[in-house]
């Protein structure tokens, strides 16, 4: 059974810092590309940042500088590290999966940005 688990989203104070997980199974994690998305209310879910099966990884312009995405391919996890948090990252954080033509969701950890 394919499972993305994403974790370590919460509240947290402008300019403040937080880890987002995604822990997979049920498929081989290191053949796939992963990728970080957000969806804020009324908006579109937007890609985030990738990392790729080598060493290949994409932020958009909004969050460069300020994001690091790595991934373990032992432990099966992809991380977001969040720093210099802005409220326009309040969202909604999804973990995916993608190797064509599979892809697959986590379920989404609520990020909020706020004094």
């Amino acid at each position: 059974q394919v499972q993305l688990v994403e974790s370590g989203g919460g509240l947290v104070q402008p300019g403040g810092s937080l880890r987002l997980s995604c822990t997979a199974s049920g498929f081989s994690f290191s053949s796939f590309t992963m990728r970080w998305y957000r969806q804020a209310p009324g908006k579109l879910r937007e890609l985030v940042a990738l990392i790729g099966t080598g060493t290949r990884v994409y932020y958009i312009p909004s969050v460069k500088g300020r994001f690091t995405i790595s991934r373990d391919n032992a432990e099966n996890t992809v991380y977001l590290q969040m720093n210099s948090l802005k409220p326009e990252d309040t969202a909604v954080y999804y973990c995916n999966a993608l190797s064509e033509p599979y892809t697959y969701w986590g379920q989404g950890t609520q990020v909020t940005i706020s004094s």
